[in-house]
């Protein structure tokens, strides 16, 4: 593998790890901000928990914008600015509705990210490893999880204000990340649909890469007479790409794996585990994330995508529905932790290592930040609704009855990619496009 493709992969695929560090680190002041605040379970999850979700869902409807026009590296740059500020604001508030404004913005740069990030780097790749290098994006967001749940732990017990550092130590990655992004090029495939050829031919000298790119051409005077301004993703030819899409995303948060990353100490502390041991079984559960994103990425250009699909479809049918006949039996000790690490793992192989490199395949060059864009969008507009209705659903309807819907969802998830979802695994990027256009 070429080792400038790897590390400019890594420097963009960071954004991943700002991304799951932010969406994860809120987790551990939780209840302290509820009690803060005096908010009621509504106003809690709406607006404290979930703000910086609906800060993703507009990220990921407007982050194709400036994606396309601006181009990938400029966005990536943006986004980095944002986690830093974000980090920064929601550490000094005071007020919940100055806490929610910063996790709005930090919730902007985690939507842009998931578009810009996996497009640049699905951009760069050659097709024999684009999975993996793709699929380091979601090993930084299980990374920055992991990391997130540690540091919360660690600053648990230094007084009333822990709070305040488990949201502000972000800042320091994040500046990190935004100096670094500095360092990588344009990607050449986006020159090329801005008609920058000799700007892209010189990046793809200079990395190197074997892709063929005279069929990046060929694709652009296919598309003269249709260019990005007059063609769009919700047109006839690309609805099949858009039904793909659209199920993919949706079954991942249908998953509630958002609802779970969420509120994994409070949903341990249901099963019956004291607040400190629930914090620490958070912590199992970030490695266990790591360790199986590790062997989706290492697999998912060997088995494809498909497979891996599979295997986490039954994996999560399976531990679903255990963790519901565990809260229905009232079992207690470590029968939910332990359903749980297995419903990890089988995200983690599954969904999690496949999601952002299928979404960013499927689509033309013109048109792969806006089919990202879509993918996202559903995704988080998801991702923003279930967890915020997690602490009436469960009072409303109990622990048991909610996870039971996640897994009967998961049975049509693995029809899903049984029936229809194709492989993608080894194809260049235009090969896949033009074999799902009409279809």
């Amino acid at each position: 593998m070429n080792t400038k493709i790897l590390r400019w992969s890594l420097i963009a695929s960071f954004a991943g790890f700002l991304f799951g560090f932010d969406t994860v680190v809120i987790s551990g002041a939780d209840k302290t901000l509820q009690i803060l605040w005096n908010s009621s379970d509504v106003f809690h999850g709406s607006v404290v928990m979930a703000m910086a979700l609906w800060g993703t869902v507009i990220g990921a409807i407007f982050g194709g914008f400036p994606t396309n026009k601006i181009g990938r590296k400029k966005t990536l740059l943006i986004i980095g600015i944002l986690f830093t500020i974000s980090a920064a604001g929601s550490a000094l508030s005071n007020d919940p509705f100055v806490f929610a404004f910063f996790r709005f913005l930090g919730g902007l740069g985690i939507g842009a990210s998931t578009i810009a990030a996996p497009a640049y780097i699905s951009e760069i790749a050659p097709a024999k490893d684009r999975g993996r290098l793709v699929g380091l994006y979601q090993f930084n967001i299980v990374f920055g999880i992991l990391c997130a749940f540690l540091s919360n732990y660690l600053l648990s017990d230094i007084g009333p204000n822990a709070w305040r550092w488990m949201l502000g130590i972000q800042v320091f990655p994040s500046i990190i990340y935004t100096l670094m992004a500095f360092s990588i090029p344009e990607s050449p495939r986006w020159l090329y649909s801005m008609l920058r050829i000799e700007e892209a031919k010189l990046i793809f000298d200079k990395i190197g890469s074997k892709e063929d790119v005279q069929s990046i051409l060929e694709d652009l005077d296919n598309n003269s007479n249709s260019t990005p301004l007059n063609e769009n993703i919700f047109m006839k030819k690309y609805r099949f790409q858009l039904i793909l899409v659209f199920l993919i995303a949706a079954f991942n948060q249908l998953s509630g794996i958002n609802a779970f990353l969420y509120y994994a100490p409070r949903i341990f502390e249901e099963a019956g585990l004291g607040a400190k041991t629930a914090l620490l079984s958070s912590i199992g559960i970030g490695f266990i994330n790591l360790i199986f994103t590790l062997i989706g990425v290492y697999l998912i250009d060997r088995l494809g995508r498909r497979k891996l699909m599979i295997f986490g479809s039954i994996g999560y049918i399976f531990s679903l529905s255990m963790v519901a006949t565990s809260f229905y039996l009232n079992w207690t000790g470590l029968a939910v932790p332990g359903f749980l690490f297995l419903f990890i793992a089988a995200h983690a192989i599954g969904q999690g290592a496949v999601i952002w490199v299928f979404i960013s395949e499927i689509f033309p060059n013109h048109l792969r930040a806006s089919g990202q864009s879509f993918g996202s969008s559903v995704h988080w507009v998801l991702a923003a609704i279930i967890p915020s209705m997690v602490p009436i659903l469960f009072t409303s309807f109990g622990v048991g009855n909610v996870f039971a819907f996640f897994a009967f969802m998961m049975v049509f998830q693995l029809l899903f990619v049984i029936f229809m979802m194709p492989e993608t695994k080894g194809i260049s990027l235009e090969e896949v496009s033009k074999g799902l256009i009409n279809k």
